[in-house]
């Protein structure tokens, strides 16, 4: 029988709980223990799919397709265990169940409330979330997103308080991540909103077996007795989670405060010592690189960076993979339109991410014709794959006005659009009544495709077919390939379709040094044990045009002397 841990937060949101249980699922891991983790979240939305990056967040996308919060990413990666749709569930998807129940008649006339049947649904797929590879887990770390108070909470903690009863306290702990802040005119830390959120919790009858306290700077002995003292837990069960410049020194840091220690004796398991030999080789190669680059991230949610979390945490792993410090710097695209490509200058890559709708296009595009005029390297991911091709359209192939019909219905050149308008053999379209749907379905989940042999892409993956995940609707035209690759675009990989034959997968130019783009999101599985291959690629392309750069550099400083 699966064991749970529960893990809770209180006084306010973004503290962290996705890291604390990415963090101690990955110390549990260590201890020789079959580990999977959940993300219960509150908000009302079916998935997090149609939701706003300036909200919500990266939207992370799973093997078998599913849309899911981004803490998945952390679970993936803390934990090397792939997620699926069974790892994330929302209370719109537990109330449309409950309702197509309804509507079938399952509950046999009686009377839909949200005790019993609404927490008993959640109940259901925490325990059906438990599977790893086709066997129960041995724990299963489960976050409950939200805030204790929030009302649309409250389902979700009775179901897991309901748990702790039914399944025996010996198979369930409850961890709860509270705020203890430092108030700087007075000096001192304050302890008053954890007693409080662990009060209201215990008033929702779950007793925390362990606090987490997040602070940024170390908790005073004194104070984390008055926290045991006061929410009805030993000393040693208030934990400091400190801030760190890396989450990847989060598990080490936890573990030595004991944390898996007292999960392990809470659930009566028995495992040996943790070993985190590997995350102390990790956080040595972040700490000690031995060289640095700058990459510019073009993109249009630049303002909230957790819109692009997956992405830079795989710059970051490549970066431990080629010993070197990635500074990534986030370029708005509008402000490429607006004020031109200066904030650019110095930069050792490019990277244009995924993203939808219009705004910021043509900033991304100008971004992109500087990469391959310069001899920058470039990587450009989904969207920025398709921008790469419209620019070289338009630049090279002679398709002026090429463009993606998601951003001009009415392009004289649709080199990019939904698989449903590729009408006619001159690459035209039938135009879309503005109030109809898209027409197409997005392509979600790890899909295959075949790399060309000698290409660049073959060269990166060292493999004939791979399987990368998708989220995108839009596609390269390929009524319009044959004229683009003539003027020297070349396609790397290519994708299999019932719909369409061929989709284009990937693309590079083998006449600059390093130009690259794929329709899927490497991001999703790069993990920080091994990087990803694609990443190491370009980030040692950053590195050798930096080096390519210091060199003329100093070229130009010897001309300049000798002249002198």
């Amino acid at each position: 029988m699966t064991k749970f841990v529960f893990v809770t937060g209180g006084v306010v949101s973004s503290l962290g709980k996705g890291i604390a249980a990415a963090s101690l699922a990955a110390i549990l891991a260590s201890r020789g223990i079959r580990v999977t983790n959940l993300k219960l979240d509150p908000y009302i939305n079916v998935d997090p799919g149609t939701m706003s990056p300036f909200q919500h967040g990266e939207v992370f996308v799973t093997d078998d397709g599913a849309e899911t919060d981004l803490d998945l990413g952390h679970y993936e990666r803390f934990t090397d265990v792939r997620m699926a749709k069974r790892n994330n569930f929302t209370t719109g998807q537990i109330y449309e169940s409950v309702i197509r129940k309804e509507r079938r008649g399952d509950y046999l006339g009686g009377t839909v409330q949200v005790i019993p049947h609404i927490t008993d649904e959640i109940k259901a797929w925490i325990q059906a979330g438990t599977k790893l590879d086709g066997r129960d887990a041995e724990v299963a770390v489960v976050e409950v997103g939200g805030t204790v108070g929030d009302i649309e909470s409250l389902p979700f903690l009775e179901a897991i308080r309901q748990l702790g009863i039914t399944l025996g306290r010996d198979n369930v702990c409850y961890i709860h991540l509270t705020l203890v802040p430092f108030i700087p005119t007075a000096g001192e830390m304050k302890t008053k909103p954890t007693q409080h959120s662990v009060k209201e919790l215990r008033e929702i009858g779950i007793q925390p077996d362990v606090v987490l306290c997040r602070a940024d700077r170390p908790i005073p002995d004194g104070d984390r007795r008055k926290i045991a003292l006061f929410t009805n837990v030993t000393p040693d069960a208030v934990i400091p989670a400190l801030d760190t410049d890396s989450i990847y020194k989060i598990p080490a840091a936890l573990s030595a405060e004991g944390l898996d220690v007292i999960v392990c004796r809470k659930l009566a398991i028995e495992a040996p010592p943790a070993d985190l030999s590997e995350w102390h080789r990790l956080v040595a190669a972040l700490e000690h690189p031995e060289r640095s680059v700058d990459i510019a991230m073009v993109g249009k949610y630049v303002d909230l960076t957790e819109s692009y979390k997956s992405l830079s945490e795989a710059l970051i792993h490549a970066g431990i993979h080629t010993r070197s410090r990635v500074r990534i710097h986030y370029v708005d695209s509008e402000a490429i339109e607006r004020d031109g490509l200066e904030a650019l200058t110095g930069m050792n890559a490019i990277l244009v991410p995924g993203g939808f709708g219009k705004r910021g296009v043509e900033g991304k595009i100008a971004a992109i014709r500087h990469a391959r005029v310069n001899g920058v390297p470039y990587l450009g991911i989904c969207l920025g794959m398709q921008l790469a091709v419209i620019e070289y359209a338009r630049h090279e192939a002679g398709l002026a006005g090429a463009n993606s019909t998601e951003f001009d219905p009415a392009t004289p050149h649709p080199v990019v659009a939904l698989i449903t308008e590729w009408q006619n053999r001159d690459g035209s379209v039938e135009r879309r009544d503005a109030g109809s749907n898209l027409g197409g379905t997005m392509r979600l989940g790890a899909q295959p495709c075949d790399v060309v042999p000698g290409s660049l892409a073959h060269r990166i993956y060292g493999a004939d077919r791979v399987a990368e995940r998708h989220r995108h609707r839009y596609e390269v035209n390929n009524h319009y390939l044959p004229r683009i690759e003539a003027a020297g675009l070349r396609v790397g990989a290519w994708a299999k379709s019932q719909a369409a034959g061929d989709l284009c997968e990937m693309i590079e130019l083998p006449q600059h040094p390093w130009f690259f783009g794929c329709q899927f999101h490497p991001e999703f599985t790069s993990n920080p044990r091994r990087g990803h291959p694609l990443f190491v690629s370009f980030v040692n392309a950053a590195i050798e045009h930096s080096r390519r750069a210091e060199a003329e550099r100093s070229a130009a400083g010897e001309r300049l002397l000798a002249s002198a």
